[in-house]
């Protein structure tokens, strides 16, 4: 089975533990590379062609905009899905759903016959109503049961992503 790991990441401050961390890698990065390790997936990396700022509490700001709206931001590369049968699609849980370049992503593509694959970082919200978000953003494919990992957790997660997707 070909599989493409596609992550979006969000490195600088983040929300950990109950309080702001500086990470230069965002823990959505960490479990796509372990991903890819497990699976022996090809990693896309999902960007805005406008990175949020690296700064929590005005990268919040923005994301929540977004959401608010629920824009569709331009993406800075794509990639060709057609030649893969599973998609591992890794993110940051952001107010109970995929941040809006995620959605960008997978409204770009035909997943038809694909099966897709939810891995998501949280602090305590969970996976939530994620699978079924993705299931409507991609009519056709077969969502497999996601896997929620708290991001504090991430650096420790590799067994856990590999048996995930075994």
């Amino acid at each position: 089975m070909k599989t493409l790991v596609a992550y979006f990441s969000h490195a600088g401050q983040n929300y950990v533990n109950g309080g702001v961390a500086e990470l230069e890698h965002g823990n959505a990065e960490v479990l796509a590379g372990f991903a890819a390790q497990a699976c022996g997936g090809d990693l896309f990396h999902i960007e805005r062609v406008e990175p949020y700022p690296a700064e929590y509490k005005a990268c919040v700001k923005e994301s929540m905009a977004e959401l608010k709206v629920k824009a569709r931001p331009e993406l800075a590369r794509d990639v060709d899905v057609s030649g893969y049968d599973r998609v591992v699609v890794v993110f940051p849980n952001w107010c109970g759903t995929m941040p809006m370049p995620v959605y960008s992503f997978l409204g770009g593509h035909d997943f038809a016959g694909k099966e897709i694959w939810p891995l998501c970082t949280h602090e305590g919200s969970g996976m939530g109503q994620i699978e079924q978000h993705v299931a409507k953003a991609c009519p056709g494919a077969t969502v497999i049961e996601g896997l929620a990992i708290k991001g504090s957790n991430a650096a420790a997660s590799a067994d856990a992503v590999a048996a995930w997707l075994a």
